[in-house]
């Protein structure tokens, strides 16, 4: 029983194999820019929905299915998790995806690999964002930050130590062993001045 095409044809991470016709060896360039999927990324940086994500990718059909390779090219934006500064960072990643077609995909998981890892086409569609994702979000960095030297924010105030006017930022610290002693010299200089 052949399952139900869940796929809408006119999202455009969603691609159309039916030129290739399950002809092994027949090849399809494909020049696309789409709008980013929401939640691109991660809690500190990542690619906003609705930018622009610019795909070059070949279409290659084979024995098991579709080949889909090339790269992906976006702006990531995010925040410096030292100063909480905004940045932005180009983005350019190879993507390679084996698509199989769904006779095929249950001989793939008799062959050891995972179920959840093998992708099957939906009739003559391929659903490139789950793909996307699993090549983008890995290539974010893990900790952005705005410059490697950047030194973040004062623990005290919450400066930002890397604005030109903090350059001298200090405070007065008072170790907290002496704080009684420094409490009664205050009471005692408020005597004197009475």
């Amino acid at each position: 029983m052949e399952r139900p095409i869940t796929l809408d044809p006119r999202s455009p991470l969603v691609l159309d194999t039916h030129e290739l016709s399950r002809r092994p060896g027949t090849m399809r360039p494909l020049l696309l820019t789409v709008p980013a999927p929401e939640d691109l990324g991660t809690a500190v940086i990542g690619i906003p929905a609705g930018d622009d994500l610019e795909l070059a990718l070949r279409l290659e059909a084979v024995m098991e299915g579709v080949l889909v390779s090339g790269s992906v090219r976006g702006r990531a934006v995010g925040e410096c998790v030292r100063c909480l500064a905004e940045i932005v960072e180009d983005i350019d990643v190879d993507l390679q995806e084996l698509y199989v077609y769904p006779e095929r995909a249950q001989v793939a998981v008799e062959d050891g690999d995972d179920e959840e890892d093998v992708r099957e086409l939906e009739g003559e569609l391929i659903d490139l964002e789950p793909a996307l994702r699993d090549t983008v979000v890995p290539a974010l960095p893990f900790r952005p930050v705005c410059s490697s030297d950047c030194p973040g924010l004062c623990p005290q105030c919450g400066a930002r130590l890397a604005d030109p006017e903090n350059t001298e930022h200090t405070h007065e610290v008072l170790d907290p062993r002496w704080a009684e002693l420094d409490r009664m010299k205050n009471m005692f200089d408020d005597t004197k001045e009475s």
